[in-house]
């Protein structure tokens, strides 16, 4: 039987997704490169695990053998999403991942003709807000008759974990984007508008996010922006690696995020939909062994999708405590 692979598996989010995957039964192998974080979290598990690296193209190759799905949670995914994209397309081994990073989704954009020969899918951000808003904009889109604009914004509340901080870091671009007609280009630098995720309108400001990328694929339409609104800490300062591992239980319970989705029709007309769910990081580990659980079942489509062309736009809404509510004007 084919096996649903983690690698990253002692990060925060890994660790995460693989007591979740765990729990729901799915086949289980964790990897990584620490042997004695991976025999502790394996051992509590009850599951096998792997080690290595990922400058060894013949070992990879000889630790994929018996998988059937790979969800990477190794972050920065700048030096991990494409060397483990690659691995998968040669080893008929389906790739997830939870990057918030733009240039793994302008890859898998790139070699998504190589991976449909190799029958093998691309799945970056099989959690997280990747299928959060393509679930919430792709629900607000059918609702929408010519849709023609797309803007979509996030609450993210309490801390970052420590992984997040530094691979936020390291996929700064000089320039925030957006895409109009069709393609990206830079927007004015502190671009702010407001929002209302339910509570009244509040300040966000336009960020680039690989939603760019996933919700135009996904839906087609030309013009998108994205937005972030953010209670709490805000980013951290200082030295990222000094930071702890990442909220607590206690944190993310008291920590729910939302986000808004922004439909603009060709006659002028606006609809708006909420989504409400559980702190982003027990949605993103959730989704991810979900999705990975799915995809180990047979559900998938060879190339680069999105959680939301594969699995439907409620699947957002199927995961934890989520739901997703339409604005009547």
């Amino acid at each position: 039987m084919k096996k649903l692979m983690i690698y990253g598996a002692t990060g925060y989010t890994g660790r995460m997704a693989a007591q979740s995957a765990a729990a729901a039964g799915t086949p289980l192998i964790l990897a990584g490169r620490s042997q004695p974080d991976l025999a502790g979290l394996a051992a509590s598990l009850g599951v096998e695990y792997r080690v290595f690296a990922l400058d060894d193209n013949a070992l990879i190759d000889r630790s994929l053998a018996d998988i059937g799905v790979l969800l990477n949670c190794a972050g920065p995914f700048a030096a991990t999403a494409g060397v483990l994209m690659r691995a998968g397309m040669r080893n008929g081994v389906h790739y997830l991942d939870v990057a918030a990073e733009l240039d793994g989704y302008r890859l898998a954009e790139e070699i998504d003709a190589e991976a449909r020969a190799a029958n093998v899918m691309l799945l970056p951000g099989s959690g997280g807000s990747v299928a959060m808003l393509g679930c919430l904009a792709g629900h607000a889109v059918a609702r929408t008759s010519h849709p023609v604009r797309i803007a979509v914004a996030m609450h993210v509340a309490g801390g970052l974990s420590r992984g997040s901080a530094i691979s936020a870091m390291a996929g700064v671009t000089n320039a925030t984007l957006a895409r109009a007609g069709g393609k990206l280009v830079a927007q004015p630098a502190a671009t702010i508008r407001q929002f209302d995720f339910g509570k009244g309108p509040v300040e966000c400001f336009q960020v680039t996010l690989p939603d760019l990328v996933t919700l135009w694929r996904a839906t087609g339409v030309a013009d998108i922006a994205a937005y972030v609104h953010v209670t709490g800490p805000g980013f951290p300062q200082g030295d990222l690696a000094a930071l702890p591992d990442g909220p607590t239980e206690h944190e993310r319970q008291a920590n729910r995020y939302q986000a808004v989705a922004e439909v603009t029709g060709a006659d002028g007309s606006v609809v708006r939909s909420i989504l409400d769910t559980v702190n982003g990081y027990t949605f993103t580990a959730t989704a991810a062994a979900e999705a990975g659980r799915r995809v180990l079942a047979g559900e998938y489509r060879p190339g680069f999708q999105t959680p939301a062309t594969l699995f439907g736009n409620g699947f957002a809404a199927s995961i934890a405590d989520t739901t997703i509510i339409d604005i009547e004007e």
